[in-house]
């Protein structure tokens, strides 16, 4: 690739910021105010939530300098682990990564069904709109990679917009409203920490994304210098960005108000603009939640491709329609995958549990190899490469933050997590009696 063609800082920061804020942000608020007690515990857990980020951005931040390769993310396992556990933990990202596109589309669905219907649908209609938003995309990207391509434009400026818009809100006349109906002092050390537990799987699915973006590797114009940094501009950005957002929700509606609203960007929207905004927003947002399910559908089969050449898949999933740029096989599977979800998880809560279990043993296990690169890459100290501060205090707090959200959704939904246990030993059993050729480790 040539340096013309290269990404540079601006380019990758916009990368990481674009990964990072999905449609979480206009749904996951509620989440994690119904699972805090105090208002207290829900902005200490967006404020740790940042932190953890950070901490998880420096890190890959050094992973990407150490590793700079197209398609990082998933390599890295390959690289640092045995061919089963990197088989395993790729496929349950992508499994995660369905299930995030799933969450994503019943946002949209629960917010666009506020106009299609008089009284609230039930879960399995929420989740038929949903897959019904798959069904047209996954259409839309058999047609051609030109035609799936031309909305990912549209998908920022909407996105920005809409967040833009909620910031505003904060110019209102009124103050925060950060009361709670408990009075201090009634719940116990193991009952607030709990809450604090789950209140943190939501804003773990709201910061993550960031990690893929050291999937760029030579892509990008001087690797080892820009991926760290451009990953920290953009992780700081996004920080103060979220806890903007999380002033004015309380600002606007208040914290108990917060907890028991759905679609709680449409009512911000309907406080600034009355009920033709809150119409208008709704609208706009649903088509945000589009774009978004054809971002995934987009990039993930490019992902299940790259494994298929690498051997980590079978051949089939690098079948490709040369003529429109379509990656059919791996399209097709990636969108029933979706389908499958939606179906037998047709709540949010549901696929958050089980996403962010996925997420935490990607996550953990992703952050863990920067302790196998250095090793393997001493020869590059001191050569300009990008190197953490206070190392390994950083990548020991993200895995073990990530360990204590694992740890909550097993406690507070074991079935989900068991569920997701099971996946991952499927894969593993998959390998070893499919998958490994004679001859292999």
């Amino acid at each position: 690739m040539t340096t013309k063609n290269q990404l540079g800082l601006f380019d990758l920061t916009m990368i990481v910021i674009g990964l990072v804020i999905g449609m979480g942000i206009f749904r996951t608020a509620t989440d994690s105010a119904q699972a805090s007690l105090t208002p207290g515990i829900y902005f200490a857990a967006w404020m740790v939530g940042g932190l953890v980020a950070l901490c998880g951005a420096l890190t890959y931040a050094e992973i990407g300098s150490r590793f700079p390769v197209t398609g990082g993310y998933y390599k890295i396992f390959a690289e640092c682990y045995h061919p089963s556990v990197a088989f395993a933990i790729n496929c349950i990202i992508l499994i995660s990564n369905a299930a995030s596109l799933a969450g994503v589309a019943l946002i949209g669905s629960e917010y666009i069904s506020q106009l299609l219907f008089h009284e609230p649908p039930g879960d399995f209609t929420k989740a038929l709109i949903a897959m019904g938003a798959v069904t047209v995309f996954y259409g839309v990207n058999l047609a051609g990679l030109r035609m799936s391509s031309k909305t990912q434009n549209v998908l920022m400026v909407i996105k920005i917009t809409m967040v833009l818009v909620l910031v505003g809100s904060l110019f209102l006349p009124g103050h925060p409203v950060m009361e709670s109906t408990v009075a201090p002092g009634t719940y116990s050390m193991q009952e607030m920490i709990r809450s604090f537990g789950v209140a943190l799987i939501a804003v773990s699915f709201t910061y993550g994304g960031y990690q893929q973006s050291i999937n760029f590797g030579d892509e990008v114009r001087e690797p080892r210098k820009t991926i760290p940094r451009g990953i920290f501009i953009g992780i700081l950005t996004i920080i103060g960005l979220y806890l903007t957002v999380q002033f004015a929700y309380v600002h606007t509606i208040g914290f108990e108000q917060l907890k028991q609203t759905r679609g709680i960007a449409a009512v911000v929207a309907e406080r600034m603009f009355g009920p033709t905004g809150k119409t208008v927003f709704t609208v706009f947002l649903f088509l945000a939640v589009l774009a978004y399910v054809n971002v995934l559908l987009l990039s993930n089969p490019r992902v299940m491709y790259a494994m298929s050449k690498d051997g980590i898949l079978p051949k089939a999933f690098a079948q490709k329609n040369e003529e429109k740029d379509v990656l059919t096989v791996s399209l097709t599977v990636f969108a029933a995958i979706c389908i499958i979800v939606l179906f037998f998880m047709n709540t949010f809560d549901k696929i958050l549990g089980f996403t962010i279990f996925l997420d935490s043993i990607g996550m953990a296990t992703s952050a863990a190899t920067i302790f196998i690169l250095r090793k393997r890459t001493r020869h590059l100290d001191g050569t300009g490469i990008y190197t953490m501060k206070l190392f390994p205090v950083m990548p020991v707090i993200f895995i073990l933050a990530y360990v204590f959200v694992g740890t909550s959704i097993f406690i507070n939904t074991p079935d989900l997590a068991l569920t997701a246990l099971a996946v991952f030993a499927a894969f593993l059993l998959l390998y070893f009696t499919v998958i490994r050729k004679p001859g292999r480790p």
